[in-house]
């Protein structure tokens, strides 16, 4: 029997938290969605505090990159640089197409960078 795969999204815009949960039905996946929807709330859970003590840390991460109170960025950053987190794949999933962006993603040991349609 295969794994659920646990994913947490963080994405602020509920639109795009509908079509990634559809998409991820449709992949016909066993999957548990956890849904923050700031930088600093990511943190949090990834970090179990702040009433987040008790959830299971995600096997992929799928995070935007503009983002209230921490940005994508800077939760990569903490994720990539805490032993515990660091093997968890991350895949930027950003309305952002910036050379820059990705450039610093990938810099940051990104594991994937997909452009969302606008």
């Amino acid at each position: 029997m295969l794994k659920t795969i646990h994913i947490l999204l963080v994405e602020d815009n509920e639109g795009d938290i509908l079509l990634t949960r559809v998409a991820l039905e449709n992949a016909a996946i066993d999957f548990k969605l956890s849904v923050v929807a700031d930088g600093k709330e990511a943190i949090d859970f990834l970090s179990k505090t702040n009433g987040f003590a008790d959830i299971e840390t995600p096997d992929l991460t799928l995070l935007d990159i503009n983002l209230p109170k921490k940005n994508g960025h800077e939760v990569l950053a903490f994720m990539k640089t805490s032993e515990s987190l660091k093997h968890i794949p991350v895949v930027m999933l950003t309305t952002s197409s910036s050379q820059n962006d990705i450039d610093m993603a990938f810099a940051n040991h990104a594991s994937g960078y997909i452009t969302k349609p606008s």
